[in-house]
């Protein structure tokens, strides 16, 4: 089964063509990075118009890419859920004109879901169920996937996730944006242990964590060596917030495995791209004997052959859209996005 997939949700325009949700055939991946580090970070509206210049693009990119005709593909899949609502319709209409024009079925995806897919594609192998650490821009969570489409959140942030933490800390240290990749490549220099950061533990929920107090510390570090004119080790304090995200999410995700039985392990998300945090997530891995599936940095970030891998799945679920399919900027994982779009229209037709 061949599926076109559409991806929208921030200010990455994507599509890739996938077979059988294990098999990339293409995929495409326009990015709009430049634009938005004018400004620091995304600008919704800009990213939407983005991706309305983009769309038609790449698609026409991924099904030249694998040799296909658009009349030859089996489904169409797009993000629905969650993510920037104007840049999210984008693609989900666009997915659903082309499946309509095509007589094809429409498939909407949770863009969480597809990031925890990533996986399938890099390793056929891998099957649920299984625990995997999900660390994407506005997202933290440790989820148990005890099947393709069934999920149990075992703990989340309750303020910000890394992602948005990577970035603002990336702009308080002046290095620019997308933060996590700058942030990483200067902590290389840096020694982790420059500066003593806070970590979080939330009473009564021992696998819930926090970034707002790290965030907080580390804007406090650099504001006041600024203020006494004092000179700020930018490489040790990037390097000792590396470590301190990463001792927030590895010990609770350690906590789960031992506890758990499940023995394979996998990480989700743009942060799983980060050095310091797969290294540790090694480690882990050596210490309680479970075998750790890290996606390669190619599928780490946003893109839609891990969207088009999860769509089937949906599929094979049941889990398909109609034309009156909407896009949510927020949904839990756990959620059927299928389900809300079964309304009727608000006026009868006569």
């Amino acid at each position: 089964m061949r599926i076109l997939a559409i991806e929208s949700s921030c200010d990455e325009t994507a599509a890739a063509v996938i077979e059988d949700g294990r098999k990339i055939l293409s995929n495409i991946v326009d990015s709009q990075v430049e634009t938005h580090a004018l400004y620091g970070g995304v600008v919704p509206e800009i990213a939407s118009r983005g991706h309305m210049e983009a769309v038609c693009r790449v698609t026409r990119q991924a099904l030249a890419e694998a040799g296909m005709e658009q009349g030859a593909l089996d489904a169409v899949a797009a993000t629905c859920a969650p993510g920037l609502i104007g840049a999210l319709l984008v693609g989900a209409n666009f997915g659903k004109a082309l499946a309509y024009g095509l007589g094809k079925p429409f498939i909407p995806v949770h863009h969480i879901r597809g990031h925890i897919a990533a996986n399938y594609l890099a390793f056929p192998a891998l099957e649920p169920p299984f625990i995997t650490l999900v660390a994407s821009g506005g997202h933290s969570m440790i989820v148990r996937v005890d099947d393709y489409t069934s999920f149990s959140v075992l703990g989340g942030t309750r303020d910000d996730a890394a992602g948005e933490a990577f970035d603002k800390v990336a702009r308080v240290l002046g290095v620019g944006y997308p933060g996590g990749p700058k942030i990483d490549k200067l902590a290389q220099g840096g020694d982790p242990g420059a500066y003593k950061l806070p970590s979080s533990h939330i009473k009564d929920a021992p696998l819930d964590f926090s970034f707002s107090g790290l965030k907080t510390a580390v804007i406090n570090l650099a504001h006041n060596a600024e203020q006494k004119g004092e000179t700020l080790d930018r490489a040790g304090l990037a390097a000792s917030f590396c470590r301190a995200v990463t001792e927030t999410l590895v010990p609770r995700l350690e906590t789960v495995v031992r506890e758990s039985g499940l023995r394979d392990v996998s990480c989700a998300g743009g942060v799983a791209a980060n050095s310091v945090l797969r290294a540790a997530l090694e480690q882990m891995a050596a210490r309680t004997g479970a075998n750790l599936y890290l996606p390669p940095l190619s599928l780490c970030g946003d893109n839609a052959a891990m969207i088009g891998s999860q769509a089937y799945f949906e599929y094979l679920a049941g889990n398909v859209g109609t034309t009156l399919q909407n896009a949510f900027a927020t949904a839990d994982i756990g959620e059927n996005i299928c389900t809300k779009s079964e309304r009727k229209p608000l006026v009868k037709k006569p």
